[in-house]
């Protein structure tokens, strides 16, 4: 059965790797599987056609055969379970990660959005100014201790894994904060996460589709 997910016609960050179905893209290289891209527009992702996909009109989903889901959490973890090579078969290894996944996307990445929206949604309002500065501080207050578990580990429970593809997915938006080099065990596994040839495939697919080039190197 061919995977297909959907994707932006144009992605907002203009081909970065911010959009989620970067995420899910990396997912399904690290796990050899190859996949469709249906790239709809802002105004098709409001249509009955993507709302019966996608309830709340965002990107991206996923359709094998009868199965359709969406939420890149939901996504990735469906990937992981039914493809071998990002989650462990040790059961206790497996729970480990699919923490970490929850972590990424319920502990670590609020706080990093709410940050993104203070800088571009909010730097006009008067009391950014005052504001800005403790989201910021709330960005560390997740970030510290995830930089004393990690400690020097390569990755964050032995093997890289759906939690590490998440975590690293989710530490990519403060690449151009500046608040990752307070962090250099952070600022190192983001890269290489980014240095994993399954990563650097999805983020080529998605530049491509953006910019009609792929990323050089």
């Amino acid at each position: 059965m061919t995977i297909t997910i959907t994707a932006f016609e144009r992605s907002p960050d203009g081909g970065k790797g911010l959009a989620r179905d970067t995420r899910v893209r990396w997912a399904l290289e690290e796990v050899s599987q190859p996949y469709a891209v249906r790239l709809v527009s802002f105004r098709a992702m409001k249509e009955p056609a993507h709302l019966a996909l996608h309830p709340f009109g965002q990107i991206p989903t996923y359709e094998e055969g009868d199965l359709a889901l969406f939420e890149t959490g939901s996504i990735v973890l469906h990937i992981a379970e039914r493809y071998a090579g990002l989650l462990p078969h040790d059961a206790n290894a497996r729970a480990r990660a699919i923490t970490w996944m929850f972590a990424a996307l319920s502990t670590v990445e609020p706080p990093i959005l709410e940050l993104g929206s203070a800088k571009l949604l909010e730097s006009d309002k008067p009391w950014n100014e005052e504001r800005l500065p403790l989201v910021e501080d709330r960005v560390r207050g997740r970030l510290r201790p995830l930089s004393d578990r990690l400690g020097d580990a390569h990755w964050l429970d032995g093997a890289f894994g759906a939690g590490d593809l998440m975590m690293v997915s989710v530490l990519l938006r403060l690449k151009s904060s500046g608040i990752l080099d307070e962090f250099p065990n952070l600022a190192a596994y983001l890269a290489r996460g980014e240095a994993r040839p399954a990563y650097k495939r999805a983020f080529d697919a998605q530049l491509a589709v953006n910019t009609g080039k792929s990323r050089a190197g």
